[in-house]
């Protein structure tokens, strides 16, 4: 069967003799590496100089990807291709991160007695929603369904997934939330812009009795291997017990939210966002 062209051809120089080994592969995962942070494209010369990497070398790995439909060029500028997004699709759903997450998620309850849940940042909606859940064994405790969503104002959790947000996004959002579910006296958007603060400085956010009356709650980030907030991990329950141990559950959940992410970190470094939809 005859491949269609996907992309213009590529430039016809003469490349080197074909790199192989350890160098090539380095040079394989930076190619998408690099290009998987633009939209635009780089031309050659930029990939070159990026990489550090001669030209002639890079045109051996550009033209089978380009081939196979891995990488487009087109107008001089290379971008990801289908087959990739394919590939990266494929990976993310056989990488289940909650499945990853929860052994974490079990030994919070363990320690903490409360109930934990995953939270994920779900942009388009300017909600958290919550992913994932493992349930308090006291006959008191914290009922939140697996799916439940709540708007970042509304919520702890919200806060703190929205402070560790990219700044534009942020920025954003406060300058344009409209508070459609009756808040607390004292919660507004200064307020909220203040708490965010604090969380980034302290690294946690923790609650008892807002917005939410009788709850308690600590909440650390998650992070990806770059560094990014890619969800929360949320102890909750009954807000008198929360009063008695509130610094050990803070350190607590900041201990394994930080050994979650290393977890993260080391299996998928940077990965895309986590998809909030249930159904």
């Amino acid at each position: 069967m005859t491949r269609q062209a996907r992309s213009a051809p590529l430039p016809a120089e003469d490349p080197e003799r074909d790199t192989t080994g350890p160098r090539s592969l380095t040079r394989l995962l930076g190619l998408f590496d690099v290009l998987s942070l633009t939209q635009n494209g780089m031309s050659l010369a930029e990939l070159s100089a990026t990489l550090a990497a001669p030209k002639s070398s890079l045109l051996n790995l550009l033209r089978p990807l380009v081939a196979e439909g891995y990488l487009i060029h087109s107008e001089g500028s290379y971008r990801i291709g289908p087959s990739i997004i394919r590939l990266s699709a494929s990976v993310m759903s056989a990488w289940n991160f909650p499945k990853m997450i929860r052994p974490f998620m079990e030994e919070l309850v363990e320690r903490t007695g409360e109930t934990v849940l995953l939270g994920v940042l779900n942009r388009e909606a300017e909600a958290v929603a919550f992913v994932e859940l493992v349930n308090s064994p006291h006959p008191v405790r914290l009922q939140v369904p697996v799916g439940t969503v709540r708007p970042l104002y509304a919520s702890p959790t919200g806060w703190l997934l929205l402070a560790f947000a990219d700044k534009g996004f942020r920025d954003a959002y406060m300058a344009s939330v409209q508070f459609k579910i009756k808040m607390p006296a004292g919660i507004a958007r200064a307020s909220i812009t203040r708490e965010m603060a604090k969380i980034r400085t302290e690294g946690v956010c923790s609650s008892i009795d807002t917005p939410i009356a009788g709850v308690g709650s600590v909440i650390a980030p998650v992070f990806d291997g770059n560094g990014e907030c890619i969800a929360s991990l949320t102890v909750a329950g009954p807000a008198d017990r929360f009063r008695k141990d509130m610094d050990l559950l803070r350190a607590t959940v900041k201990e394994l939210a930080a050994r979650a992410s290393g977890v993260v970190g080391a299996v998928q470094p940077s990965m895309p966002p986590i998809s909030s939809r249930t159904g």
